[in-house]
């Protein structure tokens, strides 16, 4: 089958097309898939540049997100078959192949019937970005109706859903954007309140939008460097969840006064510390989307497609920044 394959760390260019023997079925558990498209994560640029995160393993397939079709299954898989449309989270950590090849093996529990009406290359792009943002919004922060929630980089891969999870879930939303363009696709999602950071200030817009009241939820997809004017734009006893390591640098003080609750997110835990019943939590996850995007309260919007021998393209592409929405490598079959 053909590949793209990282053999060092380092810049896109160590994305090399290469040809491998398809992978097989050696578990039980365990679900052959011929992809039709993989999505490209900021995760997939951090292990090429830095390294697999799995230890004692330099050369890695990179792709943590697919979608495709079903060849075969092990004799203790029930819910998916052959032939079947799937979409899932899994592999390209390092060790195991992931998903910039044309076929992968995927542990049952990751795999998802894909949901009706959505076509190959947004389901590549979308399970990553949901499962995070699920899991900060619904497991780390507990959101109700009615409450307010942050969204930092709201037209971005995650930022994009998560407002749409936020809605969904009955909350009223904030965001922040770079633009007026970005500005008024955030507004289509749901956002009431889009915040142009390079032009306002984080704790005012929000005191202003919330009457002075803060928000109950803030997610931050951008890191530490917006952590202190977001513990200034909360309500106390609130919420933060951050999807990067804030760092020993980080002032806690107004954080504390406010008695704020940080918590941290990763969706790839399951996969670094084998935890079945975690992974399994995520394809759950997975099947509640599919519910929201086949009664049209959730879209994932593609920013550009690349063909599977262009990974290093896309690489370029979303190390250059500024996307509004995902990137996805086609497989041609």
């Amino acid at each position: 089958m053909q590949a793209m394959m990282m053999r060092q760390p380092g810049p896109p260019e160590v994305l090399q097309q290469v040809e491998l023997d398809p992978p097989t079925i050696t578990q039980p558990n365990q679900v052959l898939v011929r992809l039709h498209a993989a999505g490209v994560n900021p995760i997939d640029t951090k292990i090429r540049a830095r390294g697999t995160l799995l230890p004692d393993t330099l050369t890695a397939v990179l792709g943590c997100d697919g979608a495709g079709v079903v060849e075969a299954v092990g004799e203790q898989v029930s819910h998916v078959r052959p032939g079947e449309a799937v979409w899932f989270c899994y592999g390209g950590l390092g060790g195991l192949v992931g998903n910039y090849a044309e076929w992968i093996v995927v542990d049952q529990a990751a795999v998802q019937p894909l949901p009706a009406g959505l076509d190959w290359i947004s389901a590549a792009a979308a399970p990553l970005v949901l499962i995070t943002a699920w899991e900060a919004l619904h497991d780390r922060a507990r959101i109700a109706p009615g409450q307010r929630v942050l969204i930092h980089g709201g037209a971005g891969g995650v930022g994009h859903v998560a407002i749409q999870l936020a809605v969904a879930a009955g909350a009223r939303v904030a965001t922040t954007v770079s633009s007026a363009a970005k500005a008024d696709f955030v507004h289509t999602l749901g956002a009431e309140c889009a915040i142009n950071y390079r032009e306002e200030s984080l704790p005012e817009a929000i005191a202003d939008w919330s009457e002075g009241q803060g928000v109950d939820i803030a997610l931050d997809t951008i890191g530490a460097s917006v952590l202190p004017t977001t513990f200034a734009a909360m309500r106390p006893y609130a919420d933060v969840v951050t999807l990067l390591d804030p760092g020993p640098e980080l002032e806690l003080r107004e954080a504390r006064v406010r008695n704020l609750r940080l918590s941290l997110e990763l969706m790839l835990t399951p996969q670094l510390r084998g935890l079945p019943d975690a992974l399994a939590h995520q394809g759950h996850i997975l099947q509640q989307c599919a519910a929201l995007i086949e009664q049209r309260k959730l879209q994932i919007t593609v920013a550009d497609t690349f063909p599977l021998n262009q990974a290093v393209a896309a690489h370029r592409r979303l190390e250059s920044g500024g996307l509004q929405g995902k990137l996805v490598l086609t497989i041609p079959e």
